[in-house]
């Protein structure tokens, strides 16, 4: 029904893709031949199709938020460590569940695609980065577009990375800390000798490699994380985004409802999506 998949980045709001994909993907039968995603858009896309989403929650659930970890840690900065704990467990899960076995199959199963943005170099990294967050910020707070324009004004470029050129699990994971980079609170991270960091910094809906499938005349799925107050018309293209705002922050580990309640509204929305198409 549908040839390539996009996922939008959005931190935890992306445990709504979780959900959605889970009630409609059986439904509909996807099988995608692309997918791509940014951010933790892309670890949803991975959990997705590897059908492992209930071993993550419990992971999360059982293990992480059980913990009660605090979103920023002071005694953490005071020792020299990482203030944001957010980070090193988002590496955790990943080194937990994407398993050699499992990134084998994840390649066989579709071209997956994973978007970074490059910074540019004309300017120190720090100050780059943070005038791209700034931008991105302020472009989604006057106008909420889509597809945002003011990354690549600034000169940051896109990249999108193939699994197919990821030999290793840890190569998987490192690009996806990458794709999530936002810091200080996420690392920053090299990738092919640049630093890379989130890939929504050019488009938070990595869109640029289907263009080539809608121009063949294939159908595109894209799952936001947020609402919008309209979503670009586009031949092919299908545009699905949740049905009331998701009540977590991108990247919290206080919020457990928060968590349960993102999954359960993507399964409802999951579920009408496949219902409306007569599934």
């Amino acid at each position: 029904m549908f040839d390539a998949v996009v996922f939008a980045g959005g931190g935890n709001r992306c445990y709504w893709q979780q959900g959605f994909w889970e009630a409609a993907a059986p439904r509909l039968e996807l099988r995608p031949s692309r997918v791509v995603g940014a951010s933790a858009g892309a670890f949803q896309a991975a959990v997705a199709l590897l059908g492992i989403g209930a071993e993550v929650r419990k992971i999360v659930v059982e293990g992480t938020l059980a913990e009660k970890p605090p979103n920023f840690d002071l005694k953490a900065l005071m020792r020299g460590e990482h203030a944001f704990p957010v980070a090193g467990a988002y590496r955790g899960l990943m080194e937990a569940v994407f398993t050699p076995g499992r990134r084998d199959s994840l390649e066989a199963m579709t071209d997956f695609q994973i978007a970074v943005a490059h910074p540019p170099e004309k300017l120190p990294t720090s100050v780059s980065i943070a005038l791209g967050l700034a931008a991105y910020q302020i472009e989604k707070k006057l106008k909420a577009p889509v597809h945002p324009a003011s990354g690549r004004a600034l000169g940051f470029e896109p990249a999108f990375i193939s699994l197919k050129d990821l030999a290793t699990p840890a190569d998987f994971i490192a690009t996806l800390m990458a794709s999530a980079g936002v810091p200080p609170i996420m690392p920053l991270t090299r990738i092919n000798g640049r630093y890379a960091v989130d890939g929504g910094l050019v488009d938070n809906v990595p869109v640029a490699p289907v263009l080539d499938v809608e121009a063949a005349g294939g159908k595109t799925l894209v799952l936001l994380t947020r609402l919008y107050r309209s979503v670009p018309d586009v031949p092919g293209r299908t545009y699905v985004q949740p049905s009331e705002k998701i009540g977590i922050g991108q990247f919290d580990l206080t919020n457990l409802q928060g968590y349960l309640d993102a999954h359960a509204l993507g399964l409802k929305d999951g579920a009408a999506f496949a219902e409306s198409l007569g599934r």
